[in-house]
């Protein structure tokens, strides 16, 4: 069959949507107990601010290329943010129908009940009023500001605030909403098993008459305006890198404005007034409901300690060869190691590094740290380490975006205590995570790594899925070796012959395993490709995912988030199976299989197939030799392809039709903890 030279493409900012589409499913979904389902709300709520902040932002940006440039480039920001705008406006009201109409009944159903507006006006006004005098008043700030295009008026990034209307309408007043400095939830009284709880927005609003005495109200709406998250630095002046993205940080909250949320009911004189103050564009004014900023429901709380209205605890899987040792070094010296992350504790990775710190014949620990947890028991081993007169390198990526301010401070904290740290480089991050450990054994260096796809994050590793290979394999640990030598600025080029090394490596060895398929498949030989990974968008490899297609091999894809292929079209991409699993935790792994002939290959780490993490990241992915690991990490790819119940299909409409078929009901996440659970003997 000839292959076509025109490639369909999805717009990643618009396909991203369809995600958060799946993480709204999971809000609706009555089959989850009623605290997950807030949980998604909350999700959902998150995504959206960082997706302003970041991708709609950028989209921004593209509008001050010259007009002449932009058709020339086929660049059409304009029209692709009026559709975001378009499908941001039905999903919030979606949101809203299954919170206020679902989630909110449900809960009084359960003794727990959300009170409006009215009500704490109303019935429970005296307790509001309490409550303000004794926690709200001393940090809920009034301002007046004009009524007019002109007006000066300056709203903090994310903070909520309250636009407040008088009879007097020369003009307004602004209400600081404290949510940075106070819960958002607030249980205002207790009576015979029920429990109410209210906004902390509706406790400022009953106070409105007592801020503005001297005013008559006539409208109260709530704004929250998103600014643009980039640090714009020139990563090319001469100087510390870290020392100007620490500087810089405060640029968030003075940056350009790329949304402002605004209740619809708000009169259409104030918005433009607004509008003219704030340097806005109409493209900026996104209509919302009476509340903002839902991703405060992470904290929403439960009186009734109901257990039955939340996830079902897991109990951690004790991992069969490293549980009960003292030191994993002649374990991981006798064959590799593989651990899953929730199912199993990132314990197990502290307690390598509290080895290593502790152990009298290790020598030195090499480290890349992508985001930092604030305080863990893993930097607390690090200054062990050097305590103990161990040699510490660590690499520490200062611009991993909303974690700069914690990177730069640890990394300083290191180099206090001694250690050799290494910033981020100009114009390329370090988002692989390993380690490389020394230890002295018969007079000798040995070489021990941990690789892994989630970050040395004991925290996020509670939510995230993810898996972590230890290993002493001489040809892996001799390519890790190479790869701090490119961090330390000892080698330009790795030359690795094992790992896959971003930017030097990875994209040629997968363009290479992908043509081999499609040699195997106009040969007439089985050929086959599965691939897990967060977002797919390189255009590189998406055309050889065609080509693969249009020869017969059979390609099977996990992709959780945006995708920028189309899939299932005739003659062009029908064998090409996609799906996505949103679930419980967040599926974070990438693993890459070929067919090979019938000699399949394997890899493990952390690069998604974007052109970022192949071509401007460091990425580091292991190649799976021992025949344990392989089989384990195969296994849980086959329970993921075989997902029934939380496996959406990727369609040419972008529907997020559930997977439906003939099987027995299997949910991945929940066969993967017991098939852990069944091999390790938990």
């Amino acid at each position: 069959m000839e292959e076509k030279l025109e490639y369909p493409y999805q717009h990643r900012d618009i396909n991203w949507l369809s995600f958060n589409d799946r993480v709204l499913q999971e809000a609706a979904d009555e089959s989850n107990p009623l605290y997950e389902r807030l949980k998604f709300v909350a999700i959902f709520s998150s995504n959206l601010d960082e997706y302003f902040r970041v991708r709609v932002s950028q989209l921004r940006q593209l509008k001050r290329v010259d007009k002449s440039l932009r058709k020339k480039l086929v660049l059409k920001p304009t029209k692709f943010v009026k559709q975001i705008l378009a499908k941001v406006g039905e999903q919030q009201n979606r949101l809203g129908d299954i919170f206020f109409d679902d989630i909110v009944p449900q809960l009084a159903d359960h003794n727990i009940h959300l009170l409006d507006k009215n009500q704490v006006a109303g019935r429970f006004i005296n307790e509001a009023t309490a409550y303000f005098k004794e926690h709200l008043q001393d940090i809920v700030k009034t301002k007046y500001v004009q009524a007019s295009k002109t007006s000066d008026i300056f709203l903090e990034n994310q903070h909520l605030y309250l636009i407040v209307t008088f009879e007097n309408e020369k003009h307004y007043g602004v209400v600081n909403i404290p949510s940075q400095d106070h819960k958002r939830f607030i249980e205002l009284a207790s009576n015979d098993d029920k429990h109410y709880i209210v906004f902390l927005d509706d406790v400022i609003k009953s106070q409105l008459d007592q801020l503005f005495p001297d005013e008559i109200i006539t409208g109260r709406y709530s704004v929250k305006l998103s600014r643009d998250a980039e640090l714009y630095i020139d990563q090319e002046l001469d100087g510390d890198l870290a020392d100007r993205i620490y500087a810089s940080l405060g640029q968030r909250q003075q940056g350009q404005p790329t949304r402002f949320l605004y209740d619809e009911d708000m009169p259409k004189e104030v918005k433009r007034n607004l509008r003219k103050s704030l340097a806005l564009g109409k493209i900026d004014m996104v209509p919302g409901g009476t509340y903002h900023n839902f991703d405060d429901f992470f904290g929403f709380p439960d009186p009734t300690n109901n257990e039955k209205l939340h996830a079902q605890p897991l109990k951690t899987i004790r991992h069969r060869s490293l549980d009960d040792s003292s030191s994993y070094f002649p374990i991981i010296k006798k064959r590799d190691q593989l651990v899953h992350f929730p199912f199993m504790s990132f314990d197990y990775v502290q307690r390598f590094i509290d080895q290593s710190a502790t152990d009298p014949d290790v020598v030195e620990i090499k480290i890349s740290l992508y985001r930092v947890a604030d305080e863990s028991a893993l930097t607390d081993s690090l200054l062990t380490a050097l305590k103990n007169g161990k040699k510490v390198t660590v690499f520490v990526e200062a611009k991993a975006r909303f974690d700069e301010e914690n990177n730069i401070k640890w990394g300083r904290i290191f180099e206090e205590h001694g250690a050799r740290v290494i910033y981020s480089y100009p114009r390329i991050k370090v988002h692989s995570k390993v380690m490389l450990v020394l230890r002295k054994e018969k007079e000798k260096l040995k070489r021990y790594a941990y690789i892994g796809t989630g970050n040395f994050n004991a925290k996020t590793s509670k939510i995230y899925c993810d898996h972590g290979l230890f290993t002493a394999d001489k040809n892996i640990t001799k390519d890790l070796k190479r790869v701090f030598e490119v961090l330390q600025g000892e080698l330009i080029i790795p030359r690795a012959q094992h790992l896959l090394i971003s930017p030097f490596t990875t994209r040629r060895t997968f363009e290479d395993l992908i043509r081999k398929e499609i040699e195997s498949a106009r040969a007439g030989k089985p050929a086959a490709i599965i691939a897990k990974m967060n977002q797919l968008e390189d255009p590189g490899m998406i055309n050889l995912l065609y080509q693969a297609s249009q020869a017969g091999v059979t390609i099977r894809l996990l992709v959780r988030g945006f995708t920028c292929l189309v899939p299932g079209i005739k003659d062009m991409s029908e064998n090409i199976m996609m799906t996505s699993i949103v679930d419980r935790f967040l599926e974070h792994g990438r693993i890459y299989k070929f067919h090979n002939n019938g000699e399949p290959l394997m890899f493990m780490g952390s690069a998604d197939w974007m052109s970022r993490n192949l071509d401007r990241r460091i990425e580091v992915l292991a190649p799976i030799y021992d025949d344990l690991v392989f089989k384990e990490l195969d296994d849980i790819l086959e329970l993921q392809l075989q997902d029934n119940v939380k496996a959406r299909i990727h369609t040419t409409q972008e529907d997020n039709p559930y997977v439906q078929d003939d099987q027995e009901s299997l949910r991945s996440q929940d066969a993967i903890y017991q098939y852990l659970k069944d091999i390790h003997k938990s």
